[in-house]
């Protein structure tokens, strides 16, 4: 048997009594509340992982991965914001943005720095990245290898991939160059990627240990990594990178 939720109006004397709706349509409501509620003009964004460049999560008015840019308009850097994984910013597309970035197809010009919200946590941000998980078959990040000459770029493949790893992560420090790398399995994949999360780089750091895995990790971050971010550098002399920008619990 379904089940259904009633709802809190009642009707006018000798009106028929309000058939129940299930409990998808009262999850169809609540969307449609949150859409109502957000500012005309703007993007919601759940906050997934915050790279160099920009901040990469979930647009909440089309449940897609995006971009926002730290970035403004005329080039100046925005400084200040601090959010968090599962935070919610709000901001409002530029008028005038930057040209498109053919690497990155879903990244965006804001006019002012984001501001925070709100945040996600528990079921409903388990709700919003279930549908937007990776699902698997091909190469990651929709070409082989780790990186790109920029101009085989099309603007027709994404930039940002949620993976659930099969396999991993490992975190470990590079030798000869000291950078940090994670490896892991995914769609029959052994990959291996430059990590750009700092609290991960820092807790490496912290942990005077050249590679974390397993328990370890997990003990290190205080969560289980469930998720990693793979996102596609800006052109670095010529050529994208794919990286590694969060590593990210169950929620």
């Amino acid at each position: 048997m379904s089940e259904s939720v009633s709802t809190e109006t009642s009707a006018p004397a000798g009106a028929p009594a309000a058939s129940p709706i299930s409990k998808r349509d009262a999850r169809r409501q609540v969307r449609r509340v949150m859409r109502s509620e957000a500012q005309p003009g703007t993007v919601r964004l759940l906050v997934l992982a915050a790279g160099p460049d920009d901040y990469a999560g979930v647009d909440l008015d089309t449940g897609v991965l995006r971009r926002i840019r730290l970035s403004a308009p005329d080039g100046s850097l925005f400084a200040g914001l601090s959010a968090s994984a599962f935070d919610v910013i709000e901001a409002r597309p530029a008028v005038d943005p930057e040209q498109d970035d053919l690497a990155q197809p879903e990244a965006i010009t804001v006019e002012a720095e984001p501001v925070v919200i709100g945040a996600f946590r528990g079921r409903k941000a388990r709700r919003a990245i279930d549908k937007i998980v990776s699902p698997g078959g091909g190469d990651l990040l929709g070409f082989p290898g780790n990186s790109a000459p920029y101009w085989e770029f099309r603007g027709m493949q994404p930039s940002l991939a949620l993976v659930a790893p099969t396999a991993g992560p490992v975190l470990f420090r590079r030798r000869g160059d000291g950078a940090v790398w994670a490896r892991f399995g995914w769609s029959r994949s052994d990959n291996w990627l430059p990590v750009e999360d700092s609290h991960a780089c820092r807790i490496l750091d912290a942990s005077r240990r050249s590679r974390l895995a397993g328990n370890a990790l997990a003990e290190a971050l205080g969560f289980r990594p469930r998720y990693l971010v793979a996102a596609v550098s800006r052109s670095r002399g010529g050529y994208c990178y794919k990286t590694v920008s969060a590593l990210l619990p169950r929620p």
